[in-house]
């Protein structure tokens, strides 16, 4: 039997679609959603499903942001064949992309145990959207948002890069929410740290997406369940990217940072009533 049916799929599709890409944590909405229609968010099934349907997300990014990463791969492409082309940013770019993403896949190896267990409680959901919300508060505040894309350097890739290591052990933290909140930080302007987040989590997201596949299919979930998710998910992202990227370019994070702290008090609230199991 299924761990997850078609309508709890399609409902998981639209929240990771919706999240992934917002400061707002994909994981710990996707947590939260489980925990509320008695999914076991620990179920290692159910933990490959979430990182398998990111795929979809993903594969919006791909689409929305086609020409520019066609762009960015026919220059690394170029410089890799002829050396005078290697003065390119875009090929320049391309090697920080592969360099910034070792660092988090390490780590997910390595601490692969801890995330799929302790850290997937959603006790620590609740304490890293609130603790997220005040960095993320904080950056937009000291960032002096001077810094477009072609200022970026190797530095702002890996920290910016190394920053998906925080959403990764502490779902709620926000993958995109650090990215950004570090991009700002560096001096970077809101859409350009958000058009770096979105490039950076291209391989590390697809990367884990895959690597799950096995443990999702193979673990009662289904194959149906696990494509609806996907293609819901990849649906609900585009439409989410088109927004975002409109709404960094004349507002600040505020709203988001709000959101997170009344959602992560609220978590706190069920968890503490029994209403929630963590």
């Amino acid at each position: 039997m299924s761990t997850i049916s078609i309508g709890q799929a399609v409902v998981l599709g639209i929240v990771e679609g919706v999240t992934e890409f917002l400061p707002v944590s994909s994981t710990g909405h996707l947590k939260i959603t489980e925990g509320l229609m008695d999914i076991p968010v620990d179920d290692k099934a159910v933990v490959a499903f979430t990182a398998v349907i990111q795929v979809g997300a993903i594969a919006a990014v791909l689409t929305y942001f086609f020409k520019d990463i066609v762009r960015i791969v026919s220059a690394w492409g170029r410089g890799l064949a002829n050396r005078e082309e290697r003065h390119h940013h875009d090929y320049r770019f391309a090697w920080w992309v592969i360099y910034a993403t070792i660092p988090i896949v390490i780590v997910g190896l390595v601490a692969k145990p801890l995330i799929e267990g302790p850290l997937a409680s959603l006790w620590v959901v609740a304490g890293s959207l609130i603790v997220g919300s005040g960095l993320m508060w904080a950056a937009d505040q000291i960032g002096r948002h001077k810094r477009g894309e072609d200022d970026t350097s190797l530095k702002d890739a890996m920290l910016v890069g190394s920053s998906q290591i925080l959403a990764l052990l502490f779902p709620g933290f926000s993958r995109s929410g650090a990215t950004m909140s570090t991009g700002l930080i560096l001096d970077l302007d809101r859409v350009t740290a958000t058009r770096l987040s979105f490039f950076l989590g291209i391989p590390s997201l697809t990367g884990a997406g895959l690597y799950e596949l096995k443990d999702a299919t193979g673990g009662g979930v289904g194959a149906l369940p696990l494509a609806v998710g996907t293609v819901v998910s990849f649906v609900v992202a585009y439409a989410s990217i088109a927004w975002l990227l409109k709404f960094v370019a004349k507002h600040s994070f505020n709203a988001f940072v709000v959101y997170r702290v009344v959602i992560g008090m609220a978590l706190f609230g069920l968890l503490g009533a029994g209403v929630l199991n963590a």
